[in-house]
């Protein structure tokens, strides 16, 4: 029988990944992190190795360990994810840090994430905000019930969804700030091939084949749906941030700025419609 530590020696070895292997043991064994420290030595029964096995393999033939889960941390909350979603990554986090810093605590707001996914910026802000109201949107029906299985989950109720493609889910509202991490790669980009990203909604990650089609439709549209002074805020490629900033200042937007992630790349960009 073997014990913890040598199977998770296997599995690293297997997959070239200690944290993932560690991962989908404890997966297996509805364990947290913590209980590795104290229980290295134990010898794991017959059938969490045989299912802890299974999920190494699948993982080797390239499925992401989120979609084998079931759930992927982002800011403070465990979400699930599934197949219709992307998977949370944690450059995301500088998008909703960029969201708070201009949703003032006490004040009621309201708030649109275009294209939620499973509702990582949504959830995110509508924790950090709670007198904020947080309208979540989506094309994808299967996305968006992901989405609002979250909020339930959690217990959040100042969350709402809609299911439609960009501003045609919000109809006539008007809000104080607009999110959204749309699909932003270039269509024949190879990387689209590779990794994780081979498994996730491919429209989700291309958009034309300047990777620009739903920023385009963004920027155009966004003035129609934000109160005076109110924000756009989106995420795009790390090559992008000159273009994102010019179509903002063409569509006159003020204040427009790009911030960079933690690897110092263009990450996000935004602007004020002004009052």
């Amino acid at each position: 029988m073997t014990d913890v530590r040598s199977w998770i020696t296997g599995a690293t070895a297997r997959l070239g990944d200690r944290v993932e292997a560690e991962m989908l043991l404890l997966h297996v064994l509805r364990k947290p992190r913590s209980w590795l420290f104290a229980h290295s030595g134990e010898a794991l029964q017959t059938d969490v190795q045989t299912a802890a096995d299974a999920l190494v393999e699948r993982r080797a033939k390239g499925e992401p360990v989120a979609y084998i889960t079931g759930r992927r941390g982002f800011w403070t909350l465990d979400l699930t994810v599934t197949p219709a979603t992307l998977i949370p990554r944690v450059e995301t986090e500088l998008l909703v840090e960029l969201a708070l810093a201009r949703l003032p605590v006490n004040l009621p707001l309201r708030v649109a994430d275009l294209g939620t996914g499973s509702g990582a910026i949504a959830l995110s802000i509508a924790f950090e905000r709670p007198r904020t109201q947080v309208l979540a949107t989506d094309a994808s029906g299967d996305a968006l019930a992901v989405a609002r299985r979250n909020a339930q989950r959690l217990g959040f109720n100042n969350v709402s969804f809609a299911h439609g493609d960009w501003f045609a889910a919000l109809e006539d509202a008007c809000f104080d700030l607009i999110v959204s991490n749309p699909p932003y790669i270039e269509a024949g980009d190879p990387h689209l091939t590779q990794g994780d990203l081979r498994h996730e909604p491919a429209a989700a990650l291309a958009s034309g084949p300047d990777g620009f089609d739903a920023i385009r439709r963004i920027v155009a549209g966004a003035a129609a749906h934000l109160a005076p002074g109110g924000w756009l805020l989106f995420e795009h490629g790390w090559q992008q941030g000159d273009a994102a900033r010019a179509l903002l200042t063409a569509a006159g937007f003020a204040q427009v700025f790009t911030a960079q992630d933690l690897e110092a790349r263009d990450r996000v960009s935004g602007g004020s419609r002004g009052s």
